[in-house]
């Protein structure tokens, strides 16, 4: 299927866009939208392939239909302005987006409507509304994530087969970061013998700060469950066939969820050291207090 016709997409019904967050946890949000379902970029390790979210055909990505009207409607019930996710179970600049543009025009309802948003991708295709998040800005919170794992474009390219290089990602972060726009990086996961060495985490710290990035935010593992691990364990033997990394896997975590790097300890003291030196922030509190504090006279949480 070629992901940049509009003509191959499927659209399937939704009654609602917009929902409430069970926390606030995540970047400090408290509402979250899915425009698209599944994903197209490959990432071996994606969470959102569990059997829990009961999307099969993962891989196939599939448009809401009358996303934008369900969306303005469900934001004009609100009384209140949302601090909004977007890209938490479908990267919303998937290549579709380019032509459909359902999130460039989320973006002008969420703007609308007094609301912020905090966008995560591993599409360079951000910088193509560059001047809505600098336009929601100036009323509402703004964070723009680009999720990068690893600065080897070659890795890369095995674990996020058909997602945008990371070189691309970062072009992308110092577009928007030059722009004045609060950005950063997800150094999430970091998958164990593969990614969690010194010099991958500390390069990606660095780059993420000469493109000039106010956060990294880092997970040291990968997280495994039914339906995605299966899937996850055979893929990493497909793509690195010699290292027989599945078994290795196997042995060390079975069927345990959360699965940190067997050097993650070490790993957080040389990143977070690498953060201050750099002036980067890497702990959620701060990142959500300097990313909120020019609208403390708003209130980012409905109470409907």
């Amino acid at each position: 299927m070629d992901a940049g016709e509009d003509s191959e997409m499927e659209y399937i019904p939704a009654k609602h866009i917009l929902f409430r967050s069970k926390s606030t946890a995540w970047f400090g949000t408290d509402h979250t939208i899915n425009l698209y379902r599944g994903c197209c970029h490959g990432c071996l390790y994606c969470d959102s392939r569990s059997s829990c979210y009961r999307n099969p055909d993962f891989d196939t990505v599939k448009a809401k239909a009358d996303a934008l009207p369900i969306l303005r409607d469900d934001l004009a019930r609100k009384v209140r302005p949302a601090f909004i996710s977007m890209g938490a179970m479908s990267d919303p600049y998937n290549p579709f987006e380019r032509e459909l543009q359902l999130t460039r025009h989320a973006l002008e309802l969420i703007h609308a409507y007094d609301c912020g948003v905090a966008v995560a991708t591993k599409s360079d295709l951000i910088v193509r509304d560059l001047d809505l998040y600098r336009e929601i800005g100036r009323g509402a919170p703004v964070v723009c994530k680009l999720t990068v794992t690893t600065t080897d474009d070659d890795l890369a390219a095995k674990v996020e087969p058909r997602a945008p290089s990371p070189g691309r990602r970062l072009a992308a972060l110092e577009k928007l970061a030059g722009a004045g726009i609060f950005s950063g990086v997800l150094l999430m996961p970091v998958l164990p013998f593969l990614e969690d060495s010194e010099e991958n985490i500390l390069d990606v710290v660095d780059r993420a700060a000469d493109a000039g990035a106010r956060f990294v935010y880092a997970a040291m593992g990968v997280t495994m469950r039914e339906g995605q691990r299966d899937y996850f364990l055979r893929m990493l033997d497909q793509a690195f066939p010699e290292e027989k990394l599945g078994e290795r896997y196997w042995k060390r975590y079975g069927t345990r969820y959360q699965c940190a790097s067997p050097r993650a300890r070490q790993l957080w003291e040389v990143f977070s050291q690498r953060c201050r030196e750099r002036g980067l922030l890497y702990e959620m509190r701060h990142i959500v207090s300097a990313a909120t504090r020019s609208y403390a006279d708003r209130q980012l949480s409905f109470f409907d």
